[in-house]
């Protein structure tokens, strides 16, 4: 096992990764809402009052201090006219040290 590993693998079990992996997928989604709501043109308020939430809890969630529930991204979605789209893949390991062979997913 080559460093990068063991000490991905380190980080792992304490938690780190999972924290850090969270806080990222939170920031990416939270620039990508705030960049449709604006090149939609829409306010905080009317995006609220679209998605029948205060306008606080919007503000929250743009700013990085609220974990949205699924419940409450759907409504943002939907008051925007978006659909929301989530997927899983193989993460993207360091080259280096990657020698596994990824198969595509079963087609269901």
């Amino acid at each position: 096992m080559c460093a990068k590993k063991k000490e991905d693998n380190q980080f792992y079990k304490n938690g780190i990764d999972i924290e850090y992996t969270q806080n990222n997928v939170r920031k990416s989604l939270v620039r990508e809402y705030i960049y449709l709501r604006k090149l939609k043109g829409l306010t905080q308020a009317e995006v609220a009052e679209r998605a029948g939430i205060s306008r606080t809890n919007v503000s929250r969630f743009e700013s990085g201090g609220y974990n949205p529930t699924l419940e409450m991204l759907v409504k943002l979605a939907t008051a925007m006219d978006l659909e929301i789209l989530v997927t899983l893949r193989t993460k993207k390991n360091d080259t280096e040290c990657d020698n596994d062979v990824t198969s595509s997913p079963p087609i269901l």
